[in-house]
Parts: C-alpha cells; sequence; structure tokens
C-alpha cells in the first residue's frame, strides 16, 4: 500500500485549475511535514502558504519548470498549480543553508505524500530565484526560500518505465504529451 503511494507522488506538471485549495488543506500537509524527522531535532523551517489564486498567479511567475524539456512550456496554459508552499529556513533557528538540505527534502516528500493520499500531486520546484521569492512576498531577513512545493489535481498522465544499465534516466513527453519517467532497475542499484 505504501509503494502506491510513492508511485502515485510524482512530479507532476499539469493541473486541473478548477480545483482550490484551502488554506486548512495546506496548513495539514505542513503539520504532517512538522511530524518529520530533523537534523538534530533543530526544526529550522517556516512555512509561507499561497491558495488565493492572486498569490499563487504571483509564484507560479517566479518559478521555472521542467529543466530538461527547454523546448515545452511547462505547465501549459491552464494547467496550473493552484496551491502552494514555500519552505523557509529561519536563518535564527539554522544559520548554516547547507546543513539542513537534506531535511528540506524530507518535508517536501512528506508533504507530496500526504497531498498523493487523498488523490492530489505537486512538484517540487528548486529552480527559482530566492532573492526574488523573498523580496516579492515580502519574507523577513532572517527566512530563506528553500524550496518551492506547487500542489494540485493531477491533470496529466505519467509513466515510469525501467531502463537497462547505461541507458539515459532524462524524463520525456511523447506527442500525446504523456509524461515518461526512466527509473533504474532494482538489480543494478543495489551494492
Amino acid at each position: 500500500m505504501f509503494k502506491d503511494l510513492v508511485k502515485a507522488s510524482r512530479s507532476y506538471r499539469g493541473y486541473d485549475e478548477s480545483y482550490t485549495f484551502t488554506k486548512e488543506q495546506l496548513a495539514d500537509y505542513v503539520d504532517c511535514a512538522r511530524l518529520a524527522p530533523s537534523s538534530v531535532n533543530g526544526q529550522p523551517f517556516r512555512y509561507y502558504l499561497a491558495w488565493e489564486k492572486d498569490e499563487v498567479d504571483k509564484i507560479q511567475a517566479m518559478t521555472k519548470w521542467a529543466r530538461a524539456l527547454p523546448d515545452l512550456e511547462l505547465p501549459h496554459k491552464g494547467m496550473c498549480p493552484t496551491g502552494f508552499i514555500i519552505i523557509c529556513q529561519d536563518k535564527n533557528l539554522g544559520e548554516s543553508l547547507t546543513r539542513y538540505q537534506k531535511d528540506v527534502g524530507i518535508v517536501a516528500q512528506t508533504m507530496l505524500l500526504a497531498a498523493a493520499e487523498r488523490g492530489l500531486g505537486g512538484c517540487m520546484i528548486g529552480n527559482f530565484n530566492a532573492r526574488e521569492v523573498s523580496e516579492n512576498l515580502n519574507l523577513s531577513d532572517n527566512l530563506a526560500p528553500m524550496l518551492i512545493v506547487a500542489f494540485g489535481k493531477p491533470k496529466e498522465k505519467i509513466m515510469l518505465t525501467e531502463i537497462e544499465e547505461g541507458e539515459s534516466i532524462q524524463y520525456y513527453r511523447d506527442d500525446e504529451d504523456v509524461h515518461y519517467v526512466p527509473k533504474r532497475k532494482l538489480e543494478d542499484i543495489i551494492l
């Protein structure tokens, strides 16, 4: 059952814009994340929630998606996420931004698994200008945006494919806009 949840938690880049979030839904994802393990139990993160259309649109404009597919504009027009959570490190609680990077991934994945459990999805976005995000959202100087996580109701098909050793791991889309994610075989990654 957990493996099915992991398989359902993909990096979606297309959403049903008629689905909207509430502050409470996004706060529930953060509640799951705050229970996750944290290096030396430092818990240095603060979370910026965006669920209202104007705020969501503002954040969407500051993100860049699918760097491996430079010829495509993703998400497609009319298929943008309808919620965002920005994971910020409170430098007053942990000054080193590199020390807690693994924790960023842990809390982001926890939130995405919580979304997948409810039939929703999201995408971790690391391609953004942190200074621009801080300025446009009026974040205090002690908050450093570390990762933007998009949320929405998925409206695209994603297929996992197994590859042979040495084949490309680059994701791609076919002529019908199906997104393919190559995965190495289990026997090829166990030492």
